[in-house]
């Protein structure tokens, strides 16, 4: 039988894994090495060379889009439709299997499905019934909890009981949120699997069908699986079988949201047998790229274990930029970008990387400033996130207390009992007198046409935004932001919600506050429209905030620079990528520092930044950020430090900031134009690093800044001297 087609353009590796016997099968594949054409060739290997029906194939991943790749492939190679292969998601096929069999999932058989909105107001409406505070028990928070039982493969009966009130009440909220599912008929994206695993695990008549039928069972992305579809694949195979996994331990990035890696490195024990074939030779990225991600990761423990190479050549040395602040950051990354695109390059083929969406609102203002499209992906703008927008919508109220729109998004955000029905009232109030929907509740309010329990809520609302006015009067713009974002209880609702989300918000949030702070310290007030002597910053700076919102994003299938969380970008590849805001406690984020299994999490994420790269890659940090609305002066990435120095270029001639501080240099002579009454030798106190000595100055105006040897804070430092706050002594 020829099978040049399936195996000609494999390496020895993906050779091996795509004929490798019958039976269970590990395959680690490193990044860039081609895990789905192995994947898809396997498939086309059972088919044609294992006669394999294609009725007895079950192929599972993690997206809509990898599935539909994966299908589309295995049609082209064979140039036929597989209409009996079933490749999909998990929830893809668990819908599928409840679907043929709802009687025996006890479902009807029209049930529908619960998106995350729907479930929220589904929970909304129990805790209602229970007379519980939607502040104290936010809505998002109890969903997550009970989607995390689910993921566990825990009914509210199997919830261990404590003793603790808290758990109790999650329990009980629980138990009637399934019940109102079941009288409705609606099932939740993590029912789907449940419910699923439960049809199996309950009718050992189906089980032995389905085993029966799908004797090849292949999974990609195995890293990313968490306890319930590791669980449904082991009752599936029986643990024995034709099981063939393809993951990386190196890029497993979600376990804050269930995956466990420890899934790929426990498959060898629960499948007697396994077999393991590590995939390592990149098709993506330089020789120098990839060394520097096999440094990196090497600092894991427990791994299984993979070096990646290439047959190109070195390549460019990895480039490391050490920036004055954000802004400094931002205006090199896009400086570069610049460039790229003069010499030929598409803006398509940049990205930009960071931790934190909220690092995005800097980067976007500097790339309209120089007329550079960009596309957020996967995300949204800066200044059209919801949370964003609910900041803002509170600020104009404060300015402009007839904005209709906004009165309307935040009247009852976060919640403060002001229902639809009462807002209803307001609308056809303020159509029949001509006004305002403020102009309206004051009327209402005054003639007794609100009801107490509403008049209560709305009257409260009104005089919030009055306070926040009076209070906030006079303060400077960042003061005011921040008085908004907290007393309106912006910041309490998304704290509380104690999920990624809510922190990412909550970040956001605090970004809007440096935002502010920025366009007060850059905006020229001729342009912006101010008076100098008596600036209404507030109004100027909500003008700004409409004006961003509404340009520099390029529209779809435009060549277009992209800005993505390291998150969203895993499954990319870019010619040319920038890993921005690589510092102590924003990248690892500090919140994981402290605990070894969440910094190896960090890690992994910060290597699956580095195998973006396939022919430039640049790491970037600032000696000082605006971060949670406060000045900071962090250290260099640990990331930064555990990569070989001879593989990088430091852009700025400085001395090396990987290992051990150096010993001062001798002081030299003042760069032209340097600060006046600032000369090295000097003695100087700084508000937070206290005495020191300056050994270096160089530059001018904004870039102007100062070498300066703090004996008791950890050495010397390049200070920004615009920011720095130096008192000479």
């Amino acid at each position: 039988m020829d099978v040049s087609w399936i195996l000609d353009d494999l390496n020895a590796a993906q050779r091996a894994a795509v004929t490798a016997p019958l039976g269970p099968l590990r395959v680690l594949a490193g990044a860039g090495s081609g895990k789905t054409r192995v994947l898809t060739r396997r498939i086309a290997w059972l088919l044609t060379v294992e006669n394999a029906s294609p009725w007895s194939i079950l192929a599972v991943t993690f997206t809509n889009k990898a599935a539909a790749e994966m299908r589309g492939r295995v049609e082209k190679m064979l140039d036929q439709p597989i209409g009996g292969l079933w490749i999909g998601t998990f929830h893809g096929i668990a819908h599928r299997l409840l679907r043929q069999h709802w009687q025996e999932a006890r479902l009807p058989r029209a049930f529908q499905i619960l998106d995350s909105d729907d479930q929220t107001r589904l929970l909304k409406r129990v805790l209602r019934g229970l007379n519980l505070d939607e502040k104290k028990w936010p809505p998002p928070q109890v969903a997550g909890f009970i989607n995390r039982c689910k993921d566990e493969i825990q009914r509210p009966a199997d919830l261990a009981d404590d003793g603790k009130p808290v758990q109790r009440q999650y329990r009980q909220i629980y138990t009637l949120y399934q019940q109102e599912c079941e009288r409705g008929g609606l099932v939740d994206f993590g029912e789907l699997l449940l419910r699923a695993y439960e049809l199996w695990r309950d009718h050992p008549d189906l089980q032995a069908h389905y085993r029966e039928r799908f004797q090849h069972v292949l999974v990609d992305e195995f890293q990313d699986t968490n306890t319930i579809q590791y669980q449904w694949v082991r009752l599936l195979s029986g643990g024995r079988g034709d099981v063939f996994i393809v993951g990386d331990d190196d890029q497993c990035v979600y376990g804050w949201r269930g995956s466990k890696v420890e899934n790929l490195q426990r498959f060898a024990d629960d499948f007697p047998g396994a077999q393991t074939i590590r995939l390592e030779q990149n098709y993506r990225s330089t020789h120098n790229i990839l060394k520097a991600a096999n440094a990196l990761i090497a600092h894991n423990a427990g791994r299984l274990g993979k070096n990646l190479w290439t047959a190109d050549g070195d390549g460019e040395p990895i480039q490391i930029y050490d920036a004055f602040n954000e802004v400094d950051e931002a205006r090199f990354v896009v400086e570069r970008v610049r460039q790229w695109v003069e010499q030929g390059g598409q803006r398509r083929d940049a990205a930009i990387l960071y931790r934190s969406n909220a690092q995005s609102r800097v980067f976007e203002e500097t790339l309209i400033a120089a007329a550079l499209p960009y596309r957020i992906y996967g995300g949204l703008r800066f200044f059209e996130r919801a949370e964003i927008k609910d900041a803002l919508a509170y600020l104009r109220l404060v300015a402009h207390r007839d904005d209709d729109p906004s009165f309307e998004r935040v009247v009852n955000t976060p919640p403060r009992a002001i229902g639809e029905r009462t807002v209803d009232l307001l609308r056809e109030a303020a159509r029949s007198r001509g006004g305002s929907l403020w102009q309206a509740a004051l009327g209402l309010l005054a003639s007794g046409g609100l009801s107490g329990r509403a008049a209560n809520a709305v009257r409260g609302f009104l005089n919030l935004i009055e306070a926040l006015d009076r209070d906030s009067h006079g303060q400077p713009l960042p003061e005011r932001v921040e008085q908004v974002i907290t007393r309106s209880g912006l910041r309490a609702m998304y704290e509380q919600a104690r999920d990624d989300k809510g922190e990412m918000r909550v970040e956001n949030l605090e970004e809007l506050v440096n935002a502010s702070g920025d366009f007060i310290t850059h905006a020229d007030p001729v342009v912006v429209g101010v008076d100098p002597d008596e600036p209404d910053w507030l109004n100027a700076f909500l003008a700004h905030a409409a004006l961003e919102s509404g340009q520099g994003q390029g529209a779809a299938g435009e060549d277009s620079v992209q800005l993505m969380t390291l998150h969203m970008a895993k499954g990319l590849e870019f010619p040319l990528v920038f890993l921005v805001g690589l510092e102590e406690g924003l990248f690892p984020h500090s919140r994981s520092t402290a605990e070894a299994r969440q910094l190896e999490e960090e890690r992994r994420l910060a290597y699956v930044g580095v195998t973006r790269a396939q022919r430039q890659l640049y790491l970037c940090h600032a000696e000082r950020r605006n971060w949670y609305g406060r000045e900071n002066y962090p250290s260099p990435s640990r990331f930064v430090r555990e990569i070989p120095a001879e593989l990088t270029h430091d852009v700025r001639a400085q001395p090396k900031r990987r290992g051990k501080t150096p010993l001062p240099a001798p002081p030299v002579a003042a760069a032209p134009g340097a600060p006046v009454g600032l000369q090295p030798r000097q003695r100087v106190r700084h508000p937070q690093f206290g005495e020191g000595v300056v050994l270096e100055v160089e530059g001018a105006g904004y870039h102007a800044r100062a070498k300066v040897n703090f004996p008791t804070a950890g050495g010397a430092k390049w200070l920004v001297v615009a920011y720095a706050k130096l008192e000479v002594l």
